[in-house]
């Protein structure tokens, strides 16, 4: 999905390590840490290196702070740019390639990170290791060779390249598989050797190609990184057009969607939840760790005030909870089968980028994907309506069109989009790869609930238990990939690569907020009164933080997963 203009903003330099736990996976092989190595070679890259269907068009060498994330300098690199199988579309007439660029620090930790791209791609980001979000460091800062790309087409606003039928492919799966060996040979080109460990993640998107590589490439990389994982896109994009359909019976201007669930009636919601099951962790301290126990205690229709009048922020008509239910519920199709999963109950459903997702992608972004990208035949875009495409086509009809294929169309956008057999990882892990994954539990777009729908399959897919080479953390209170009433900022790269060299299985994450003078910059729905340090664990799913009782309410060390 699109990341929301307030989390495109600079990022933090370091914050808090991964807390080690536990041993090398019995059973399992322990990978061997990757050894240094120093460039040997940049800008005559451009001439000497070769690979099938690739073209370097820029090799150079980048000055130490010559790039900066927020204050944060970057090494120094070699920056190169290029793009591979270039060609003119035999449907739309258009000019299509995969353009890449890759930064190799001079002093090099000996490992390749893929940095995934998120939203509909489109758009070749800075190499430097993750997409903007409020990760405290960057791969580019830790050492790593790190390639990025736009899978395939080029303009993140540009919905109609669905209609080229590789562009489709490149933007679902086969970029990822092209960039990749090319990408381990040109730093092969660089250094004199190919990586000795190599990483791939992201968040939204990103985090779906991440799960889409760890089914159709579990043998090209050694950690996997998703975050927030629109494994199943096609779907949730049309559940947020389902949710459209339902705000559209109550919103007071038609034009405007928010209307029908207002900024302050959604601080409302969360508040009541708040209220309900703050203190279910063992501290009253804004943040609700237990959030299983949460959707047990807490009932939408009777822990929501029910307005007698008019519509003042302080409760819901009946109308409005008719309508809204159903979104927090799970989405459904016309004989009323969930297509998708629920949206748990929590405290960050008005984050700062709740109603852009709600309101704006489910009425922009989400209907031009599903009828040109993602449906067979593609809609012409000739006169092409996405708010009228949401609002009237029906939810079956959208269903039928991302699982169709159709002429050139061979592959349907469920089969190109999706990871295959998600949970079943049986050669990564007999590798001795690890995948780790968060997600924040009031993201608005992808629900966590079908995240951990995907874990509890793959922990029945292991005998049920598949944490000695998958773990899973949920982020109480955070929106799509950050902000909410969370401590939103945490470095699980890290962590990650522990846990393949050294065998140091996270049993937790130390995560952070983001007060004012972060270098990321503010979290707007930071509450005034948490600590500009408050710091929690963040717990390998099913264990919750809890209190210990005594300490600091303000510190990760007073918080135990149980």
């Amino acid at each position: 999905m699109r990341l929301h203009p307030l989390a495109l903003s600079a990022l933090p330099v370091a914050l808090l390590m991964g807390c080690g736990g536990g041993s090398s996976d019995a059973g399992l092989p322990q990978l061997s840490a990757a050894t240094p190595g120093t460039l040997a070679t940049c800008s005559d890259l451009a001439s000497k290196f070769t690979h099938p269907n690739t073209q370097i068009s820029l090799a150079e060498p980048v000055a130490a702070g010559a790039l900066t994330r927020g204050d944060a300098p970057m090494p120094a690199h070699c920056l190169v740019r290029g793009e591979m199988f270039p060609r003119i579309s035999p449907q739309d007439g258009q000019r299509y390639a995969i353009a890449f660029e890759m930064r190799m620090p001079l002093a090099w930790n000996g490992r390749f990170f893929y940095q995934a791209n998120g939203g509909s791609d489109g758009v070749l980001w800075p190499a430097i290791g993750s997409q903007t979000g409020p990760q405290p460091t960057v791969a580019l800062q830790q050492g790593f060779a790190v390639i990025s790309s736009d899978a395939g087409h080029a303009g993140q606003g540009n919905m109609t390249f669905g209609i080229d039928a590789q562009a489709r492919l490149d933007y679902g799966y086969q970029a990822v598989a092209k960039l990749t060996p090319m990408a381990k040979d040109l730093i092969a080109s660089a250094y004199g050797k190919k990586p000795d460990r190599s990483y791939i993640g992201g968040c939204s998107n990103a985090g779906r190609h991440t799960f889409v590589a760890m089914t159709r490439m579990p043998g090209e990389y050694d950690g996997y990184l998703a975050g927030a994982p629109g494994y199943r896109l096609p779907l949730a994009a049309i559940a947020n057009q389902f949710g459209a359909k339902q705000y559209a019976t109550i919103a007071t201007d038609p034009a405007d969607l928010s209307t029908a669930f207002t900024s302050t009636e959604r601080a409302m919601v969360s508040a009541k939840v708040l209220e309900k099951c703050d203190a279910l962790d063992g501290a009253k301290d804004g943040i609700v760790q237990d959030t299983a126990a949460c959707q047990a205690s807490f009932d939408f229709q009777r822990d929501i005030p029910s307005c007698s009048g008019a519509r003042d922020g302080s409760c819901l008509t009946p109308a409005q909870k008719t309508a809204i239910a159903p979104i927090f519920s799970g989405a459904v199709d016309s004989k009323g089968n969930k297509f998708y999963a629920s949206f748990p109950f929590d405290t960050g459903h008005n984050a700062a980028d709740s109603s852009f997702w709600e309101f704006f992608v489910s009425t922009n972004i989400d209907p031009a994907m599903t009828a040109m990208t993602w449906g067979s035949p593609p809609v012409s875009p000739t006169g092409f309506s996405a708010p009228a495409f949401a609002l009237n086509t029906p939810i079956d009809t959208m269903l039928t069109s991302v699982a169709a294929t159709s002429g050139v169309y061979t592959e349907s956008g469920l089969a190109f989009m999706q990871p295959v057999n998600p949970t079943n990882l049986a050669t990564l892990k007999q590798r001795g790869a690890k995948v780790m994954v968060y997600h924040g539990v009031s993201d608005p777009i992808f629900s966590a609930n079908d995240t951990a729908n995907w874990y509890e399959g793959l922990r029945t897919n292991n005998s049920g238990d598949a944490s000695n080479f998958a773990r899973y953390y949920p982020v109480p209170g955070m929106s799509h990939c950050g902000m909410g009433p969370a401590t939103d900022q945490f470095d699980m790269l890290t962590s990650l690569v522990n846990w393949v060299e050294k065998g140091q299985a996270p049993d937790s994450v130390v995560a952070g907020v983001r007060a004012a003078g972060n270098v990321a910059g503010a979290n707007p729905d930071l509450p005034a009164s948490w600590s500009a340090n408050r710091t929690r664990p963040l717990c390998a799913y099913p264990k919750v933080a809890r209190y210990n009782g005594t300490g600091d309410i303000e510190s990760a060390s007073s918080f135990s997963c149980k």
